[in-house]
């Protein structure tokens, strides 16, 4: 099993980044300010960036270290990749199924249905341990509808109209997000889902760990030697990574959502820790960034018992096995995806 190793977060803006026989450096303003082995890294997220030097763009790019630019507010601008790893073969396949919409509406099912099922286990659960919070026979109801929803596409053979039961039951599962937060509910409420740019702190943190799942998840599949930006369900578009966004479905609520639900339910996060800007976007500070990202790396290193394989994993891994089935599945290996189902 691949060992999960750590990130690297370069928060302050106007940073250089430069390589020194195995280590990065990190550089502003003709100052060092750290040196840091890269041998214990897996990959390295810069926002506000100034520049990395082409030597060590090339280090990474060699020894499979994602090397990731974002903006300060979190937008993702790019990720630098070496060669392709596997083999063509594996690659080809990929390319041909995606152009087959038959073909990808049997994969893609198996991406939605593991969305709806660990959806299904999050409202499941808050009946469970918030009964006398919530209202029970509403989450009962909709966790009913996303069982009969699960059922519908597993016989559906058409990848719109798989899209368009993944839409209703996005729907359904978002009308009920913010009964979910617990605390600080005149700060944080969840309305609809805005994005370019988020209107509301709770879209703010779910922008940014969607990002950073995303991102994770891109780099899984190209260490598995597929192509991120070529998709099933999520189609073809320049400069998207369609691939990722595919596997990531299953991890956007068992993973991203409860992630977010936790940082305000803990008060990890709170009002202060967001500015708004003139246009309307919701960002959140500095400080608060930082604190976001020593969370999101807490919970990467969390264990957890891998559904399908029975091995203990840490979450952070999850987006790497998945990639590592999937790609099985497209070399005949397996007779089906198995999708991501957590309990």
């Amino acid at each position: 099993m691949k060992k999960l190793l750590n990130t690297l977060f370069v928060t302050q803006p106007d940073v250089y980044l430069s390589l020194d026989g195995d280590n990065i450096v990190l550089v502003k303003e003709q100052e060092k300010l750290a040196r840091i082995p890269l041998h214990n890294l897996e990959s390295v997220v810069a926002f506000g960036y100034t520049g990395a030097s082409p030597a060590l763009m090339r280090y990474c790019a060699e020894r499979n270290i994602s090397l990731v630019f974002m903006t300060m507010s979190g937008k993702f601008m790019a990720r630098v990749i070496g060669e392709s790893n596997g083999n063509v073969v594996l690659r080809k396949k990929q390319y041909l199924i995606s152009e087959d919409t038959a073909a990808s509406a049997a994969i893609a099912r198996s991406f939605i249905i593991g969305k709806l099922y660990n959806q299904k286990w999050m409202l499941e659960r808050m009946t469970r341990d918030y009964a006398m919070r919530i209202d029970v026979a509403m989450f009962k109801a909709v966790s009913q509808q996303l069982s009969q929803m699960m059922m519908e596409i597993r016989a559906c053979e058409d990848l719109e109209r798989l899209r368009g039961l993944e839409g209703q039951a996005a729907v359904a599962y978002n009308r009920l997000f913010d009964d979910m937060i617990l605390q600080q509910k005149e700060d944080f409420f969840f309305r609809t889902r805005s994005r370019r740019p988020p209107q509301d702190r709770v879209n703010a943190l779910l922008s940014f760990a969607y990002t950073l799942l995303a991102s994770d998840t891109g780099a899984a599949l190209e260490g598995v030697g597929l192509d991120s930006y070529v998709g099933f369900m999520h189609r073809d578009r320049p400069g998207r990574i369609s691939l990722a966004l595919d596997v990531m479905e299953e991890l956007r609520g068992v993973y991203a959502d409860k992630f977010v639900l936790s940082l305000i339910n803990k008060k990890i996060l709170n009002k202060n820790d967001f500015v708004e800007k003139e246009n309307g976007a919701v960002l959140l500070t500095d400080d608060a960034r930082k604190t976001f990202l020593t969370a999101w790396q807490a919970k990467k290193q969390e264990k957890i018992t891998h559904p399908y394989l029975g091995e203990k994993i840490s979450w952070g891994l999850v987006p790497h096995v998945q990639a590592l089935l999937l790609a099985r599945y497209l070399r005949n290996d397996l007779d089906e995806y198995p999708p991501f189902l957590w309990k």
